[in-house]
C-alpha cells in the first residue's frame, strides 16, 4: 500500500541529520551540562551552541531563549509568568478566539482566579482585527496574546501591526509562534513582539522541546523551581540531546526554508484547487495566498462527517487530520471554526492535510484520486446529503 503523511502541523519526522547529532549525546557526550567536569562542559557547549541557532534563527540574542518541554509549558510560562508579574499594574487580558488550547486554556484558567478576559473575534478568513486589538485595550491591560498562524487553518495574523500598537501602550505583547517557525520567516524584531513560543517537533526536531523567547528587560515569574537551570527560569535538569537537536533543526530549516515555502506553495494551491474542482459542496476555510501558511489546507466538505473522511483515508494510507492533534480525541467541533462562523454541522466535515518536505506531486494525485470516490460513497450513506438533493431537485 502507498502511504502518504500530510500531517505535518500535528508533529514532523525528524531529520536524520538531526537525528544522528542528538544520538551522541544520548550515547557519547551523556554528561550533566551542570556539572562542571569534562563530561558536564562537553553538553554545555554544545546546548549553549543550540541556544545560538535557536536565536540566530528568530533573530533573537542567545540570552533571550529559554528553554522548555514544548510549545505548551512555554505559552504556560509567558501567559502565567507575565500576568502574575504584571498584577500590580492591571488585571486585563486580551487573547483572540482560534488560539490553541495551550494559550486559551491558561488564559481562563487565570480568568477564574481574579483576572479580566477579553476574546476577540475574527473574521471569516480566520483573521483578527487589528482595530478590534486597539478598541479592546483598557489601561488595566497588561498581556495581548495572538497566535502568528493559526494551527488549523493557516491564517497568518497582522503580528507586526498589533505589536505596533502593544509597544506604544507599553503592554506586554506574547505570540505563539509554533506552527508558522520554519515555514515564513519569524523575526522578533520586525514583529515587534516581547514574548514568543517556538516547538522542535514542528520544523524536524524531537519532540518535547521548545523555547520560549523573552525580550530583554521583560519580566515574568517562573512556573518551576528547585534549580538555577536556564537562568532559573526554568528549573529542573536541561533536555540536552533535544535542545541539541532543536538547535540543529533550526539552522537546517534556515537554510531551507525559502526553497521548501516555494514547493509547499505549490502544492497546496494545487491541492486546494483540485478538491474544489472536483468535490461538490466545498468550503475552503481560511484565506487563500500569502495571508495562509503553506503548507495548510482546511476544507470543510458537506454532509460527511470528518471522522468518517479521516478513517476512509487512512485505509487507503493517507494520513490527514480534522483539526488540532491535541483535541482530536474531542467530539466537539472545531472552536477555531466555528469562530469563523461556520455551523456545527459543516465543522464536523472538516479535513486539514498539512504538507511537509517529503510530499510530492504524486502524493496530491493519490489524494486528488481517492477523496473524491471516499465523499460519494459516504454521501450515498448520508440523510442529509439525501435531503439536500431533495430540496434542491
Amino acid at each position: 500500500m502507498k502511504y502518504i503523511y500530510l500531517d505535518h502541523s500535528a508533529t514532523t519526522p525528524v531529520d536524520p541529520e538531526v537525528a544522528e547529532l542528538m544520538m551522541k549525546y544520548y550515547v557519547e557526550y551523556y554528561g550533566n551540562p551542570s556539572s562542571v567536569h569534562y563530561f558536564g562542559r562537553q553538553v554545555k557547549k554544545a546546548l549553549e551552541e543550540a541556544r545560538s541557532q535557536v536565536a540566530d534563527f528568530i533573530g533573537a540574542n542567545v540570552s533571550e531563549i529559554t528553554f522548555t518541554s514544548g510549545g505548551t509549558e512555554a505559552d504556560n510560562l509567558a501567559i502565567q509568568g507575565a500576568a502574575r508579574a504584571q498584577a500590580k499594574k492591571g488585571k486585563h487580558l486580551i487573547t483572540t478566539a482560534i488560539e490553541h488550547h495551550a494559550v486559551l486554556d491558561t488564559f481562563k484558567y487565570l480568568a477564574k482566579n481574579g483576572y479580566e478576559l477579553t476574546v476577540l473575534p475574527v473574521d471569516e478568513d480566520g483573521l483578527v482585527s487589528v482595530e478590534d486589538v486597539a478598541k479592546a485595550i483598557r489601561p488595566d491591560t497588561i498581556l495581548i496574546s495572538v497566535m502568528h498562524a493559526n494551527n488549523e487553518v493557516g491564517s497568518i495574523q497582522p503580528i507586526a501591526e498589533i505589536g505596533k500598537i502593544t509597544r506604544e501602550k507599553g503592554i506586554l505583547f506574547h505570540v505563539d509562534a509554533v506552527q508558522s517557525l520554519g515555514k515564513i520567516p519569524v523575526n522578533v524584531q520586525d514583529l515587534n513582539v516581547d514574548l514568543l513560543t517556538i516547538s522542535s517537533h514542528k520544523i524536524y526536531g524531537p519532540k518535547g522541546v521548545g523555547a520560549l523567547y523573552i525580550r530583554k528587560g521583560v519580566k515574568i515569574s517562573p512556573l518551576v523551581f528547585g534549580g538555577s537551570q536556564e537562568r532559573k527560569m526554568r528549573s529542573g535538569t536541561e533536555n540536552a540531546p533535544g535542545i541539541i537537536g532543536f538547535g540543529k533543526a533550526c539552522e537546517l530549516a534556515s537554510q531551507r526554508m525559502a526553497e521548501e515555502s516555494k514547493k509547499l506553495t505549490k502544492l497546496r494551491d494545487m491541492l486546494i484547487d483540485g478538491i474544489l474542482t472536483k468535490i461538490e459542496h466545498v468550503k475552503l476555510n481560511g484565506p487563500r495566498g500569502d495571508k495562509r501558511l503553506p503548507n495548510n489546507v482546511n476544507v470543510s466538505i458537506k454532509y460527511v462527517e470528518g471522522e468518517s473522511l479521516l478513517l476512509s483515508l487512512d485505509m487507503l494510507g493517507i494520513a490527514a487530520s480534522s483539526g488540532s492533534a491535541c483535541t482530536s480525541g474531542s467530539l466537539d467541533p472545531s472552536h477555531v471554526l466555528l469562530a469563523m462562523g461556520l455551523s456545527h454541522e459543516v465543522a464536523h466535515g472538516s479535513l486539514r492535510f498539512s504538507l511537509g518536505r517529503q510530499n510530492t506531486e504524486e502524493d496530491i494525485n493519490y489524494v486528488l484520486q481517492e477523496l473524491p470516490k471516499i465523499v460519494d460513497r459516504l454521501r450515498a450513506m448520508s440523510p442529509l446529503y439525501a435531503k439536500a438533493n431533495c430540496q434542491n431537485s
